[in-house]
């Protein structure tokens, strides 16, 4: 299932899919997957995949025949991984191509673990259609062509009106959706536990608010409302009325999570690259991210502003690079914190030094290439892609961290040598004494 780099090395764009409009495989994307796939009672063979993988590549021909030789029995479709990492991250994809079969159960699909050839995805896309055939003549209930089956508590849902909006919504840093709605509209209540359900499991995330229309005018007109559920998009930061833009996802929960994840990927700062000066540091980089990235930098004397300076350049163009990841980004002087050198098996190869680590498993790769642009980004592409060793942490837990003052940005400088006085020292003594 996992993929490595093709011969030449090809990078693609996001916007680069490997299906044409013309092919029978249907793109999915964050927006249409729910709708198309989930609610659909037709089985789907889905593909996984990212653009630049040789192996995906490899694979169209025979996936494309499978598709046009499926086409009105069974739907045959892809999501670019590169593109909608969302989708990949919610249905466990860690190596490209993956193919998952969304049978009789639509919210727990099968992987596919065949031949990667047409005859052996037709043989077992048919093979799940039996199976949920089998399951409706038996009068079975299949898993979940509607929602996740996920409930929201509806006042996770924050209540907005014509006073309240501008301070909640305008002044805040958050990223928000918001649903303009008439209480007498059918739809408007089908979406109600759908929003809900977003609200909740975006919570902390993103914010999700609502807009009895027909009693608070103003907004609604301002915002050029016309019909029920109107919803809107308020990026994050700073942000004034002509900030407003379309919702243009699906309308279940599952959707509407994705696209907002989307969304939210799209609009992430830059993390900042933070010292480890004490605990709570080493905490809010590592226990609050999904992975962090530990750098150990050559002591000041060593290596001086300049120099360390570029080693942080490096990693600040690598935080940019893969902010959509929301990873914790951290370094530390060598030898300032050693209980963390030591977990991590990081120094051995000299400074500077990487480890990347995830908490929740406790688990920790190693940067065994050079500490440049380069070096980093293959180690770290291959990480997030699911390649490359990892190891378990020792003691299964974060290390003690000595508090330490923050560089201060300048050189360093030598203590001052010591004074010796010599004016007790019997130079006699020393010419008597026997040379060895």
């Amino acid at each position: 299932m996992i993929a490595v780099l093709s011969v030449l090395g090809l990078i693609t764009t996001g916007g680069y899919a490997l299906y044409p409009s013309s092919s029978e495989v249907v793109d999915l994307t964050p927006a249409n997957f729910d709708r198309l796939v989930v609610q659909s009672d037709a089985v789907w063979i889905v593909e996984f995949y990212a653009p630049w993988c040789g192996h995906c590549q490899q694979f169209v021909p025979e996936y494309s025949k499978a598709a046009t030789a499926l086409k009105g029995v069974i739907k045959v479709g892809a999501v670019n991984v590169d593109e909608h990492k969302s989708l990949g991250g919610q249905y466990g994809v860690q190596g490209f191509p993956t193919v998952k079969i969304f049978g009789a159960n639509k919210n727990k699909p099968d992987d596919y673990n065949g031949p990667r050839t047409a005859q052996g995805l037709v043989d077992a896309g048919f093979d799940s259609l039996r199976s949920k055939v089998s399951m409706q003549m038996s009068g079975k209930k299949s898993g979940g062509s509607g929602s996740s089956g996920k409930k929201g508590d509806p006042k996770d849902v924050i209540e907005l009106t014509d006073s309240n909006f501008d301070s909640l919504v305008l002044n805040s840093e958050d990223m928000w959706l918001v649903e303009f709605y008439a209480p007498w509209c059918g739809h408007c209540k089908n979406l109600a536990p759908h929003w809900a359900q977003a609200a909740s499991e975006l919570k902390g995330k993103v914010k999700l608010g609502a807009l009895d229309a027909t009693v608070h005018t103003i907004k609604s007109n301002q915002y050029g409302v016309q019909g029920y559920p109107t919803i809107k998009f308020f990026p994050p930061g700073k942000k004034d009325a002509s900030s407003a833009s379309e919702y243009n996802g699906g309308r279940t929960g599952n959707d509407i999570v994705n696209w907002a994840l989307e969304k939210l990927a799209e609009n992430v700062p830059a993390p900042e690259i933070k010292e480890v000066i004490d605990e709570d540091s080493l905490k809010e980089a590592c226990e609050q991210h999904p992975l962090c990235v530990v750098a150990v930098l050559p002591h000041i004397l060593d290596c001086q502003a300049d120099c360390r300076n570029s080693y942080l350049d490096i990693l600040t163009k690598m935080g940019d690079k893969y902010k959509k990841k929301m990873w914790g980004w951290i370094w530390a002087e060598a030898g300032a914190q050693p209980e963390l050198e030591t977990m991590l098996e990081i120094g051995g190869f000299g400074y500077p030094a990487m480890a990347v680590m995830n908490t929740k498993k406790m688990k920790y790769s190693l940067l065994r290439g050079s500490f440049s642009s380069d070096g980093i980004n293959e180690f770290l592409r291959d990480l997030s892609f699911g390649r490359g060793s990892t190891a378990p942490v020792k003691g299964a837990a974060l290390p003690k961290i000595n508090p330490t003052e923050p560089w201060d940005g300048k050189d360093g400088e030598l203590p001052p040598e010591e004074d010796i006085d010599l004016s007790d020292v019997d130079l006699d003594d020393i010419d008597n004494k026997d040379e060895l």
